[in-house]
Parts: C-alpha cells; sequence; structure tokens
C-alpha cells in the first residue's frame, strides 16, 4: 500500500492493523476486498464516512480465525527447479526487451566491479608481503626508541652489533639471532662477466629464520663458511649461465674468491628483503678489523640492522618488557641510557614503516585504506545504478507483479525472483570485469610498479569472488527486489497504482550520493596532484641537473684521483666530490657531545655527511656566512647547515668550538639548507666533516659543453679504464629525487582514474534515468510543443531537476571533502593550502558532465514530433 495518507485511500492506522494481525496468505485477499468496498462507498457516502467503515470491517476482521500463528496451511516453495527455470526465462526476456537499460545496468555494474576486484588484487598484495615465508609470525625486527630531551621519541632501524651477543646469552626465548649490514650493490666476477648486483652481508642463521626456497645448498650450513656466497637462481644464471653454480668460484669486489653453497629461488616481489646475494657475516669479521671492536665495544656504536626469531609460544610483551632496558646497563653512556630496544613484527614491516612517539602508527597502510575505501564506493555507485534504473522502471513491472499475485504468488517467492534476476545481471557483469580487469591489468602492473596476477589456481580467491558476487547482487537487488513486491494486485490492476515525488525521493538520495563520492574523489585528485607540484616547485638547496652519483668501489678508491684528473682535463665534467652520503640521503645521523650553550643532558641528532673542499662546488650548495674547507685535509673544521645552527642554538657560530667523536672541531661556515631526505618535510640538521679519505659515493657534474649521451660514453670508457673489475653504473641525481615523489604521484594518478571511473558510472546511471523520465513525460511534452513550447523550455523542464541534485551532491561533498583533505595535508610539514577554487572547478566539472548527459535524452525528446507521442498515447 502506499503509505501516504491520500484522499481517496483508507487510513494508514487501519492498514497498518491489519497486516500486524491478519494472517500473510490471507492478508493480500482480505485488504482487497475491503480496499474495493471502501473505493465504492467513497462514491456513495463520501469520504469521511467511507474511511470510519474502513476501520470499523478491519476491526471485524480482529478474531482467532485471522490471527497469525503458525498453521499447516499449504505454502508453496520459496523456490524449485521449475520456478528457477522460470525465473531464468523472465530474466532474459527483460534482457533482451529493454537491452538500452539492460547494457546500462551491466556496464556500470562490469565497470565497479572492476575497479573493486583490481583494488581487492592489489590491496591484497600489499597485506601479502612476507606472509608467504613458513612461521613468519614468530619473525622480529630489532629496533631502538631513542629518547630526545623528553620531548620527542626517535625510532631507528639501526642497532649495534654487541646488542646481539646479549640477546643470544641472557634471552632464551629468542631461538635465532641474525646481525646484518645491507651493503647495497657490490661487484661479482666470474671470468668475463661483471655484475653490479644487491645484497647484504647476514648473520649464519638467516636462512633457518627467513625460510626462502633454497634450490640448492642446506639451509643450516649455506652461511656458516666466512668465504662463502649464497646467489639467487637469476644471479647464478647470469654469472654462470647453463652451468651448476654448486661450488664454484666467485670473485667479490675484486678482493676475495667465494664460494657458492647455495642457490636460492629468486625472491618474490611481496618481499621485504629484495637481495641477488648473501654474503656470511662471518666475511666481516675476517676482512674488517673493526667489526670485533663493534662486537665487544659500545651499545652507542649502532650501524647494523638485527633480525630475531622467538621460539614457539614465547610471549610478545614479555620478551619486549626484558629487551628494553639492555642497553641501560652503559650508565655513562647518554645514547644508550635513551635507548629503549623494541621489536617490530615481519608482518608489519611493509605497511607500519612509519613510527611517531615510538610506535609503528602509520605509513603505506594508510594509502592501502584509502583506496580500499574508493574500492568500496565505485562498486557502491555501480550498485546504486542498478537500485536507480530498475526502481525508476517499476511501474513496467507493476501489472507483471499484480498478475503473479492474483494468481497466487507469494511476496517472498517475488522477491527471490527478483534477487535472481540481480544475481544474473551481476553474473554477467563479473564475467565482463572479469575479462576486463585481465586485459588492463599488465597496465595496472606498470603504473603500480607491482606484479599482481590474478590466482586462477587458488580454490579461496575462487570462494571469494563467489562471495563478492553474491554481496553485489544482494547489495544491488535487496532494494528492488523488496520495492517491487510490495506493490499490492488490486490497485495495480485497477491502474490505481502511483508513482508520486515520495517513489522517486529514494531515487533523488542516491544520485545525489553517488555525484557526492564522485565530487570528493575529483576533489581528492585534484588536492593530491597540486601537493605533489607544490613539493616538486619547492627549491632543493642544490642543483640536481647534470649532476651524477657512481658507488665507489674496487680501484676506484686508490684510482680516485687520476681518474679525477682525467676527466677535468678531457672536459668531461666541471666538478667531482666524494662523500658519505648520495645528494638525496644522509646515511649517517649522531650527536655531538659539546657545543656552546648546551643544556645538562642535552642530545641533537644531526645527520652528519663526511666529504671534501669540492662538495658544496659540485653539489651548487650556497655557503651562507663563513667558508669553505679550505682543502681536503681541513679535517679541524666543521660546517652546519642553516638548521642545525638554530637547532644547537648558537648565535655567531663561526669560530666557535664543538666535540664530536671526542675529538674537537672548529665552526668555519654555515650553508643554506638543502633538501636530501624528504621534500615533504623541513631540512634534517645536518654537519659536514671533511677527510682526505675516499668516501662510499663519487658525484661529478657533467661539463655543459658536452652532450649527455657523449659524456656517458667517455664515462664508460674512462671508469673502465680505472676500475676493470666493475662495470660502470650511475644514477642522474634529478631522476633519482623524481622518485622520492613516487609514492604521491602514483596516488594522484590512481585516484584521478578512479575518480574519472566513478563519474563515468555515475552519468551511466544518468543517462539511464534521463532517457526513463523523458519517456515517462512523452506526451506531457507533446501537449507542451502543441501548445508552443520552445525547445529550451522543454529542455529546462526535463533538466533542472538532475542538475539540481548535482548542486545538492556538490555542497554536502564540498564540506567533506574539505575536512578530509585537509587532514591527509596535515601529515606533510611541508604542504600545499586547499584554495576555493578546486572547488568550484570540481563543482562546475561535475554540472557540466551531469548536463551533457541529461541535455542529449532532455534535447531529444524536446525535438520529438507531437503528433507521434500524442498518437501513440
Amino acid at each position: 500500500m502506499n503509505t501516504k495518507n491520500h484522499p481517496t485511500q483508507p487510513p494508514r492506522w487501519a492498514d497498518r492493523l491489519l497486516e500486524w494481525f491478519v494472517s500473510d496468505h490471507l492478508l493480500e485477499d482480505v485488504q482487497g476486498d475491503l480496499y474495493e468496498i471502501y473505493q465504492r462507498r467513497v462514491k456513495l457516502v463520501g469520504i469521511a464516512k467511507a474511511q470510519r467503515e474502513y476501520g470499523w470491517n478491519v476491526i471485524r476482521y480482529i478474531n482467532p480465525f485471522f490471527r497469525k500463528q503458525k498453521t499447516t496451511h499449504y505454502t508453496q516453495p520459496l523456490i524449485s527447479t521449475t520456478m528457477l527455470r522460470n525465473y531464468f526465462i523472465i530474466t532474459w526476456r527483460q534482457l533482451l526487451t529493454n537491452k538500452a537499460y539492460s547494457f546500462l545496468n551491466i556496464a556500470g555494474l562490469a565497470t565497479g566491479m572492476s575497479v573493486a576486484l583490481l583494488i581487492g588484487l592489489w590491496v591484497y598484495h600489499q597485506y601479502s608481503y612476507d606472509r608467504f615465508l613458513p612461521e613468519s609470525e614468530q619473525l622480529y625486527q630489532v629496533k631502538r626508541n631513542f629518547d630526545e630531551n623528553g620531548d620527542n621519541t626517535l625510532t631507528f632501524n639501526t642497532t649495534s652489533l654487541k646488542l646481539t651477543n646479549v640477546l643470544r646469552s641472557e634471552v632464551p626465548e629468542i631461538e635465532y639471532v641474525a646481525e646484518s649490514d645491507w651493503m647495497g650493490s657490490h661487484g661479482l666476477k666470474v671470468g668475463e662477466t661483471k655484475l653490479f648486483k644487491n645484497g647484504a652481508v647476514i648473520g649464519r642463521d638467516f636462512l633457518q629464520m627467513f625460510q626462502y626456497p633454497l634450490l640448492e645448498g642446506d639451509p643450516k650450513t649455506a652461511l656458516h663458511s666466512a668465504y662463502s656466497i649464497v646467489l639467487t637462481e637469476s644471479t647464478a644464471k647470469a654469472l654462470f649461465g647453463d652451468e651448476n653454480a654448486m661450488g664454484k668460484i666467485v670473485r667479490f669486489d675484486n678482493d676475495n674468491d667465494l664460494k657458492v653453497t647455495g642457490i636460492l629461488k629468486d625472491i618474490p616481489s611481496n618481499s621485504s628483503f629484495q637481495f641477488n646475494f648473501l654474503v656470511p657475516f662471518d666475511y666481516y669479521e675476517q676482512t674488517k678489523s673493526w667489526i670485533k671492536e663493534a662486537r665487544t665495544g659500545s651499545f652507542g656504536n649502532n650501524s647494523f640492522q638485527i633480525f630475531v626469531k622467538l621460539k614457539k609460544g614465547a610471549d610478545y610483551d614479555q620478551v619486549l618488557a626484558k629487551i628494553g632496558p639492555i642497553e641501560h646497563t652503559e650508565k655513562d653512556n647518554v645514547n644508550a641510557m635513551r635507548s629503549t630496544v623494541i621489536m617490530q613484527p615481519l608482518q608489519r614491516w611493509h605497511l607500519y614503516s612509519e613510527y611517531i612517539n615510538g610506535k609503528d602508527s602509520g605509513g603505506f597502510i594508510e594509502y592501502v585504506r584509502i583506496f580500499s575505501v574508493i574500492g568500496v564506493l565505485v562498486l557502491l555507485i555501480a550498485c546504486i545504478n542498478f537500485i536507480n534504473l530498475t526502481t525508476a522502471r517499476s511501474e513496467k513491472r507493476a501489472k507483471e507483479v499484480g498478475i503473479r499475485k492474483s494468481i497466487g504468488s507469494e511476496r517472498k517467492q517475488l522477491i527471490a525472483q527478483f534477487l535472481v534476476e540481480a544475481v544474473v545481471l551481476t553474473g554477467i557483469a563479473f564475467v565482463l570485469a572479469f575479462f576486463l580487469s585481465w586485459a588492463i591489468l599488465p597496465a595496472f602492473n606498470a603504473l603500480t610498479a607491482a606484479h599482481i596476477h590474478i590466482p586462477f589456481a587458488n580454490v579461496y580467491f575462487w570462494l571469494i569472488t563467489i562471495g563478492f558476487v553474491c554481496i553485489t547482487a544482494l547489495l544491488a537487488g535487496s532494494r528492488p527486489a523488496f520495492y517491487l513486491s510490495s506493490f499490492q494486485p488490486v490497485k495495480v490492476l485497477k491502474g490505481a497504482m502511483r508513482m508520486g515525488k515520495t517513489a522517486s525521493l529514494p531515487r533523488k538520495v542516491l544520485v545525489v550520493a553517488q555525484f557526492c563520492c564522485s565530487i570528493a574523489l575529483i576533489t581528492g585528485a585534484i588536492v593530491i596532484y597540486q601537493q605533489v607540484q607544490y613539493a616538486k616547485d619547492r627549491p632543493t638547496g642544490y642543483d640536481v641537473n647534470r649532476l651524477l652519483s657512481t658507488s665507489v668501489n674496487g680501484d676506484l678508491r686508490k684510482n680516485h684521483t687520476a681518474l679525477k684528473n682525467e676527466l677535468l682535463q678531457k672536459g668531461i665534467i666541471e666538478s667531482v666530490t666524494t662523500s658519505s652520503s648520495p645528494a638525496t640521503d644522509i646515511s649517517w645521523h649522531s650527536t655531538p657531545e659539546q657545543w656552546p650553550g648546551k643544556r645538562a643532558g642535552e642530545t641533537v641528532e644531526l645527520g652528519v655527511i663526511i666529504t671534501d673542499n669540492e662538495y658544496f662546488k659540485t653539489m651548487g650548495m650556497a655557503i651562507k656566512d663563513g667558508r669553505n674547507f679550505f682543502s681536503a685535509t681541513d679535517t679541524n673544521s666543521v660546517i652546519f647547515n642553516e638548521t642545525a645552527i638554530k637547532r644547537l642554538r648558537l648565535e655567531n657560530p663561526i669560530g666557535q668550538l664543538i666535540t664530536f667523536n671526542e675529538k674537537q672541531y672548529q665552526i668555519a661556515g654555515v650553508v643554506k639548507d638543502a633538501l636530501m631526505m624528504s621534500p615533504f618535510t623541513a631540512a634534517d640538521p645536518t654537519m659536514f666533516l671533511c677527510t682526505p679519505d675516499v668516501q662510499d659515493e663519487m658525484m661529478y657534474r657533467l661539463s655543459p659543453q658536452i652532450k649527455t649521451q657523449d659524456a656517458l660514453q667517455q664515462l664508460t670508457a674512462l671508469f673502465t679504464k680505472y676500475n676493470p673489475s666493475y662495470p660502470y653504473t650511475y644514477e642522474f641525481t634529478d631522476v633519482t629525487y623524481a622518485k622520492k615523489f613516487n609514492l604521491e604521484v602514483l596516488i594522484g594518478k590512481l585516484a584521478g582514474i578512479f575518480a574519472g571511473l566513478a563519474i563515468f558510472i555515475s552519468c551511466l546511471g544518468l543517462f539511464g534515468l534521463a532517457a526513463y523520465m523523458a519517456e515517462q513525460r512523452t506526451k506531457e511534452v507533446g501537449i507542451r510543443k502543441v501548445l508552443g513550447a520552445s525547445v529550451f523550455s522543454l529542455w529546462e523542464l526535463l533538466s533542472k531537476d538532475f542538475l539540481a541534485l548535482v548542486l545538492i551532491a556538490f555542497v554536502i561533498a564540498t564540506p567533506i571533502s574539505w575536512y578530509l583533505l585537509n587532514g591527509w595535508l596535515s601529515q606533510y610539514a611541508y604542504h600545499t593550502q586547499i584554495s576555493w577554487w578546486v572547488f568550484v572547478l570540481t563543482g562546475l566539472g561535475a554540472l557540466g558532465i551531469a548536463l551533457v548527459t541529461v541535455s542529449f535524452q532532455a534535447i531529444k525528446a524536446a525535438l520529438m514530433n507531437p503528433v507521434k507521442s500524442l498518437r501513440s498515447e
């Protein structure tokens, strides 16, 4: 029954009483008979008396015969093979009869489901990191929280080598401990084959902890010999071809020969560790004298990463409480006394890389959540299309419902019929979505730099997929099913069924919801793009153009001066320097012991870069106060950046003395800040020291008189000449710096794509609703045309309601978008401001798109020949 108390309808209270009391299988007949009597009495005695009589007649039915109770009357089954076959036939006929609406429904659902499927696979890939390893829940990385003056907690991945001895001997809950130094790229040589690959020096228990598939070798002994090496399958093939690499010799860094003791299957893309070789930590013990001192020295020497595996049944919280104060035994070491040892579970490494006040509270998980929400929203928008288009055409199905009910169909059977229709449509849409996702997956992988695949052989994937289809069908088909099955046969068959404003209100609300989501996504894509551009336009403090970097390895250390002189002499480069850090990073942080104005117990964590007197010239960094290093032997001077001077509260710093690593330095100069870490945060406080020793990175700027390609050819020849055991490798600093924006750029691109798809799906639904409304008002349009209405006035008549809905969506979406985006921007210390024109532009864009979508149908209806439209009526 129509819930609105219309003058020609019986009182609603009486209907509610009847529906509450009378048994379901009798309600249709009783209510239909009472309704017919009521209509006749209205004509004979008037509305008021007829309503009173209707109420009395209802009360007369309040007796035990009609009461709702458990009965033994025959009820038709909810669904049977015959009925199911009938439902499929009706569904198929509906598809063929209404091809345009069926296409809009299926296209919208397929697009939404494709987006949801791709995002679902991507999210699963992110959550699957490291979980493929056996017993991964027992693996942890040891880290430390450093209390900086009580007002800030810094978390570091590096710890002291001395800590490994304590963990092994004093914490029985720990089964394995592996110390490590992730070495970066190193030289591997076999005959004339030279590779420069990433690897690690790792503790001998590593392969028993992290059980990567070992194709050859024994994980218990593969890393026990100091002069051994474990290769990945692809690295072994690159070095030895089709020969069996086991037992063969690899020249490592052109210093020592290492024996291949294991071959690992290539590391999966969803592993936090990515390496091509492993060298035992014992190799460090044998070849580097300072390692023994680091192992037995102070907790303050934090240069290594430590991984542990807890025994089965060990309590994480108890172990954490036990290891936390380990370093506090060194009472005279401020660094150790302010450090608390912590552990991070392996399964949280990938998603929770950011620490706030000592807790892993954020990181990539934020973006995983964002896109999970986007996937749900896009699918919801597609479901809204289905709901709107189905309920909008309810009048076309009303007589079908009336006839079915009049011949005995129960409401639950009609609900089942419409849900079956929804499942069929959703199934067809999913098949299309599946093939669409499969076709665009390579492009999606290229965009996200991921290695996602559809797990065809995974039973759980198909079970989840079937559940996903059923949930989507239920979500999309439930309201149409319950709405259509609620029609009263008496009203429908007598033509008294009216679809007024009340019936269209839910559709309008859903259209507003659709465009709210679409407008919010578009606004988000624009703001993310603005933020990335804002950070890219930020002055870096140094010149990244034509600046290259090469790792110092092999013979480059002893031949550095000769190589430098020949590069300058031939005019290939205009300046060159060496440094302990590349241009776009700071590899070492530490704390000076003394400086003017230091407070009791105060510590300040500074970035430390060891370099030479050519560093600032090569980098293009400007000295603000004081001077540069006199020469490469100016080892008693130190230069700070502006942020470090402020952090240390130094006034008139030039000439003042500080103590670092038990040595006194004089402040020679102050250099302007440069963005060596994140471009979204303030510059790190940094100190620069000078030493004649060659460091880890060689940076050089190409001469402006030489073409880049010609320069690279000459550089390759000269580097090969002075470092024959290594291939020449290089990185352009501008490219490396641009990689710092990769995540934000990816988020912006994906948000833009999904926003476009959301607005596309919304417009599909709007197009279908506009077509239906134009069809419903065909007679009205024809009469108005005959009476002289212009095309513009008819267009306005048919379009204004839809445009009003988009405007309402804009008004609702704007403050919500501002609030969410402002919260997202606040995580960046350096961020743009959200301008008012972003919302205006988005609103006008959404309005324009909706206008074009609706206008097509409106103008088509307005241009129709009125003779045809009136004759058809």
